[in-house]
């Protein structure tokens, strides 16, 4: 059996690989995934008062308010990766620059 090489994960206080928003592949991979949990009966982490919205527009919802426990790991060729956030990519570049997101928030 091949030995598996270490990855390297990285845990740094700023996106340091790919674009510093979240990418429409990696928000239709996210609101798929929650309107799945959604429909198959996870709780919804918002006060919904329209009980006829569908799981897709829940999720869409939750991904707007930033109310999503998500992370997206982002990966490199070499086998490097980092672990980001979902809320350090919908705050925009101008407010991450002038508000410290620590670690504490995520």
């Amino acid at each position: 059996m091949a030995k598996r090489e270490q990855v390297s994960t990285r845990e740094p206080e700023n996106i340091e690989i790919g674009p510093p928003k979240l990418t429409r592949f990696e928000r239709a991979r996210v609101v798929g995934a929650r309107a799945l949990q959604v429909s198959m009966g996870a709780p919804v982490l918002l006060d919904i008062k329209d009980p006829t919205l569908s799981p897709i527009d829940i999720a869409l919802m939750e991904l707007e308010e930033g109310v999503l426990p998500i992370s997206i790991r982002r990966a490199l060729p070499d086998g490097t990766s980092q672990n980001i956030p979902l809320k350090w990519l919908l705050i925009p570049d101008y407010e991450r620059k002038t508000t410290k997101v620590t670690k504490e928030d995520s």
